[in-house]
């Protein structure tokens, strides 16, 4: 009769635990990286930060312009308003007026 004595190796103990970190670590690596993961919501946060700053701005800038334009519908126009208009539109001054020419803050 023969028999045959195997001799007990541990690398067959090492095969479920060595599976269960890499899928842990692929799972955690797009839990952080991914599109909809750790990283991805930080970066959404602050974008949100800046447009909103920018939507702040913007309705800064409406406010001053409803503003400007409230003066001009009245049922009377500011004496004030219309000579700045008219000479920003015609492009004149007096002749005892100095002229400062700024540069246009628009562009």
């Amino acid at each position: 009769m023969w028999t045959r004595q195997h001799k007990q190796r541990n690398t067959g103990r090492l095969i479920i635990p060595s599976l269960c970190v890499v899928f842990v670590a692929y799972f955690g690596f797009h839990a952080y990286h991914g599109e909809f993961g750790i990283n991805s919501r930080y970066q959404m946060e602050a974008r949100a930060a800046d447009l909103q700053g920018q939507l702040n701005a913007i309705k800064a800038r409406r406010v001053e312009l409803e503003r400007r334009v409230q003066l001009l519908h009245e049922g009377s126009i500011e004496k004030d308003m219309l000579d700045e208009q008219a000479r920003r539109a015609l492009n004149l001054s007096q002749a005892d007026e100095i002229t400062i020419m700024l540069p246009d803050s628009n562009k």
